[in-house]
């Protein structure tokens, strides 16, 4: 599951990236909503292109929340959900039912511009955490859907779904196998289409990702850390672990 992720662009170079224009119902300016390492559970305002407002780059939570939620009480229910996952993924293969996701899968999809993703490796009982991008240092589209509050509080989650043998290996971890739904770039505006009906809808979720196009490799355990602050340039470098090959 993605609960580390990275958006180092400037909003400048994604709306060149994306052909999109930030909104205007917020003052952002270029160097807005980027960082090294966004820790999910911080709940960050993070950059997303919604169904609804195609051309547009807007901003929302990282943890969605159900349409009946207040935002006055956001830090109450993420709290609540934490030992959930804290709303931050959501399993593709639960689009259609779950009492969130149903409300958005047809109307609110979204594309979730990253410069790349932290995943956790186990190696002799350690988790070591690695760094996801594209091997062209291109930003990566990540599928997800948004919620709107009853007072306009915007939120929005990443989706995951079974992980290829490649990312199965890296993110090793016991159970159930997951990666993050990454779309080509061919795909990315086919996502947002206000006409695709739940097949449509599988069926971009199905489309093996090249995995070749990415790379990957441990970083610093600071990331993982409470006391130290991971939100630098370096978070992503690679680090040599005695034993631990990716």
């Amino acid at each position: 599951m993605c609960y580390h992720a990275a958006q180092e662009r400037n909003v400048r170079l994604l709306e060149k990236r994306y052909r999109v224009k930030r909104t205007e119902l917020f003052d952002i300016r270029d160097n807005d909503f980027s960082a090294y390492h966004f820790n999910g559970y911080a709940h960050p305002d993070m950059l997303f292109i919604p169904q609804e407002s195609k051309e547009e780059l807007i901003p929302g939570l990282w943890g969605i929340m159900p349409h009946t939620q207040h935002g006055a009480y956001q830090n109450d229910y993420y709290k609540k959900i934490a030992p959930k996952g804290g709303g931050l993924n959501a399993r593709s293969e639960s689009a259609f039912d779950h009492f969130i996701y149903k409300w958005s899968i047809f109307e609110r999809r979204c594309i979730i511009p990253l410069s790349g993703f932290f995943e956790p490796h186990k190696f002799n009982g350690v988790s070591y955490p690695c760094f996801f991008s594209a091997k062209d240092d291109d930003v990566l589209s990540v599928a997800g859907i948004y919620s709107v509050g009853n007072d306009g509080t915007v939120s929005f989650t990443i989706f995951t779904k079974q992980a290829s043998p490649w990312f199965a290996k890296i993110h090793n971890k016991s159970g159930d196998k997951r990666q993050i739904v990454l779309l080509d770039k061919e795909l990315e505006k086919e996502w947002l289409r206000d006409d695709l009906n739940e097949n449509h809808i599988k069926e971009l979720f199905n489309v093996k990702y090249d995995d070749s196009l990415l790379s990957a490799h441990p970083v610093s355990r600071d990331l993982f850390s409470r006391s130290i602050d991971s939100n630098r340039k370096d978070i992503k470098e690679p680090v040599d672990y005695p034993g631990l090959t990716i």
